[in-house]
């Protein structure tokens, strides 16, 4: 089959790297993909927000099957786009509808979700402009570190952790009042502060059954000690070594089946991924969050260990016969780690050359921020290549990640040093 895929990451680099080894998939295009993808599939020049261009591309091109990789097209409602048009029904959506999607366009509309379906959650509260000295009096109820959460998307940094009563106040009003975070900030989520150790659960579902996928741990913040300001991730090990039998079940009795029969309660349509970011408190898991897609660079470390074909997988969500297919993995190790421009997540140049990509040996190679620029391949984002690795323990595919790592050069190149630090 035919098979269009959206986004220009890590994240869909590795999507499309294992949707290429099933027979089921003729011919891949990638809208608009990067230098990665452009070497195994066809790189296609779209907007992936524009869905009459989208249209048009999927009908000249008897495209049988779309995968959304980030989360915009869904929040923006690509699946009800193309379910509501006579041309294009019949063309499964791999994704949530633009209700679905918001469990992660609202964090508001998450946390009355999670609320209504009792499925564990921190307390909170949502604030606008209009009652920001509310939400100040709020804060004085609370104990710090004090979490505020923009409603809206803010591309993974919309959150901030303050342990300062004051300096809180503070950027709730520069949220609020002076849009911090543009739209994404005018409301927003004061939630109570969990400590504890976070993972994330990924499943994959046609809207009555799922398939619960590898679970994985993800590093944030740009500094050492997880230390600096948020990123889109800077790593990521699965399995998790700390989520043994006990909680994982514990995350699938109280978390994944509330949330599966919750969407069908309320009559919310949903065929992708759920990922569930949770934090284990004293070997209870409580929800921090739903997005609506797979994460990045989570992807890179659960889907290699699929063993099971993708494009089935996809088939079995667009027929809803999930129950039909089984789903095997690979029960090694794997990690990732990503290479960045310097500055990032700050600002950062772009079309530097990346040099020693041809000498990795025995790691997947996910390219995210790149391009081909007069056959060469430069860096084009902040995220640059995420380097992937195999091995009995996640130290050992952390230490093959980072030997390959070595042999990678381009201007300013950075890249944490204690990816699974907090693991040992």
């Amino acid at each position: 089959m035919t098979i269009l895929l959206l986004g220009s990451g890590g994240r869909e680099h590795a999507l499309a790297w294992k949707m290429l080894q099933s027979p089921k998939c003729a011919k891949l295009f990638v809208a608009p993909g990067n230098a990665g993808t452009s070497q195994i599939a066809t790189n296609v020049s779209l907007n992936i927000l524009d869905f009459e261009g989208l249209k048009t591309f999927a009908l000249a091109e008897k495209v049988e099957m779309v995968v959304v990789g980030p989360e915009d097209p869904l929040v923006q409602g690509i699946y009800d786009f193309f379910k509501n048009d006579s041309d294009l029904k019949n063309i499964p959506v791999i994704g949530p509808s633009k209700v679905g999607a918001q469990l992660e366009g609202s964090k508001e509309f998450a946390k009355e979700f999670l609320v209504k379906h009792r499925i564990p959650t921190a307390a909170y509260d949502c604030f606008t402009k209009e009652t920001v000295e509310k939400g100040c009096r709020f804060l004085e109820t609370l104990q710090p570190p004090f979490v505020l959460k923009a409603d809206g998307l803010a591309a993974g940094k919309g959150v901030l952790i303050i342990q300062d009563l004051e300096e809180a106040k503070t950027e709730l009003r520069n949220m609020l009042v002076h849009a911090k975070f543009g739209n994404a900030s005018s409301k927003v989520v004061i939630e109570e502060f969990l400590d504890g150790i976070e993972l994330s659960c990924f499943v994959l579902t046609d809207g009555k059954n799922y398939k619960i996928l590898p679970t994985a741990k993800d590093y944030k913040r740009i500094g050492e000690g997880d230390t600096g300001l948020n990123t889109g991730g800077m790593g990521a090990v699965s399995p998790v070594p700390f989520a043994d039998a006990v909680l994982l079940e514990k995350i699938e009795t109280r978390i994944v089946k509330p949330t599966i029969e919750g969407l069908q309660k309320d009559g919310i349509e949903y065929k992708g991924f759920v990922f569930i970011g949770l934090i284990n408190v004293n070997g209870e898991p409580i929800v921090i969050e739903y997005n609506v897609r797979m994460g990045d660079p989570e992807t890179e470390v659960v889907i290699p260990r699929l063993k099971s074909d993708l494009v089935e997988l996809f088939q079995a969500v667009g027929n809803q016969k999930l129950d039909e297919v089984t789903l095997e993995i690979d029960e090694r190790s794997a990690t990732t780690i990503m290479v960045v421009s310097g500055g990032y997540p700050e600002e950062y140049e772009k079309g530097f050359e990346i040099s020693g990509l041809e000498t990795i040996e025995d790691s997947l190679v996910f390219h995210a921020g790149t391009k081909l620029e007069n056959g060469k391949v430069v860096t084009n984002g902040g995220r640059v290549i995420a380097i992937t690795s195999f091995g009995e323990s996640f130290q050992e595919a952390i230490k093959k990640s980072y030997q390959n790592i070595d042999k990678l050069h381009f201007d300013k190149m950075y890249f944490r040093k204690d990816i699974g630090f907090d693991l040992l």
